[in-house]
């Protein structure tokens, strides 16, 4: 081989080097050390003595904010107690809800715990743990306008939170509900307050969503009486926990907890004060 062939050779072999050096170099940093999913993150949590739970800072009474503007609620009392029996304070985070599971997948939280459902479609993507409560999906309408049953709702517009478990309940029952709404299809919201405000002002005609943030929501505007609650035909949703798939500690810690709160009647204590 002659000599600048020889050498142009090198040089191209060193930059293919360099290219697989960066590749690996850019990976790293995306993914992060520790930050993968398939990695144990219980000894740095029990270590930092923190950890980081996502959730939407609307959903009441599961997790929201107060008057005073402090994150409260059902899931917030629960996770608080489990953590603080494990010597662990939570750090709560709201998040993008359509975004939770690529949140707690890069990292950025470790945990999504505020009226969180367990579905087919999410277990592909995270652990859950225990169920710790059962929610009915409710179809919420206002008296006035006379909807009173699902097929009521024909050539309606429907409302829900995108990424619900209401959107999973459409979707995976569609001859309760879907069947008859307006194009088969239903306006995405956010957050759900969103949707009462249109529902409330005939821009929709009923919202699909949990029937226990639908009370809680009834109750606190002090319109009872305005609004039909009409469930009975859809699945009850399991709420749980999401965990990353390698973190198998923090799982089983948790579902020990879980265990022991429903066994020493605080679970009954924080479902009497938040659902009545």
């Amino acid at each position: 081989m002659k000599k600048s062939n020889r050498k142009k050779t090198i040089i191209n072999g060193l930059f293919a080097l360099i290219i697989v050096a960066l590749v690996a170099g850019l990976t790293y940093t995306f993914a992060g050390p520790g930050k993968g999913e398939n990695k144990d993150q219980w000894k740095k949590i029990e270590q930092k003595k923190t950890i980081t739970i996502g959730l939407d800072d609307t959903f009441a009474p599961m997790g929201f904010r107060d008057a005073n503007g402090k994150i409260v609620g059902f899931d917030i009392d629960l996770a608080d107690k489990v953590f603080a029996n494990l010597g662990i304070k939570v750090n709560w985070q709201p998040i993008d809800w359509s975004m939770k599971e690529t949140e707690l997948k890069t990292g950025k939280i470790d945990a999504i715990w505020n009226g969180y459902t367990k579905t087919a479609e999410r277990a592909k993507k995270v652990n859950f743990s225990t169920s710790y409560h059962k929610a009915p999906i409710a179809l919420i309408t206002k008296k006035s306008s006379g909807i009173t049953k699902y097929s009521d709702m024909k050539d309606k517009t429907l409302g829900l939170q995108t990424q619900s478990s209401a959107e999973s309940a459409l979707a995976d029952q569609p001859k309760v509900l879907k069947q008859y709404i307006k194009n088969q299809t239903a306006v995405g919201y956010d957050t759900f307050d969103k949707a009462f405000t249109d529902l409330n002002n005939d821009r929709i005609d009923g919202i699909l969503v949990d029937e226990d943030y639908a009370r809680y929501f009834i109750k606190q505007q002090g319109t009872a009486d305005n609004y039909n609650i009409i469930t009975g035909q859809f699945d009850t949703s399991d709420f749980v926990v999401g965990f990353r798939k390698g973190d198998k500690t923090l799982q089983k810690k948790v579902n020990e907890q879980l265990a022991k709160l429903e066994k020493d009647g605080y679970m009954k204590t924080i479902e009497n004060r938040w659902f009545g």
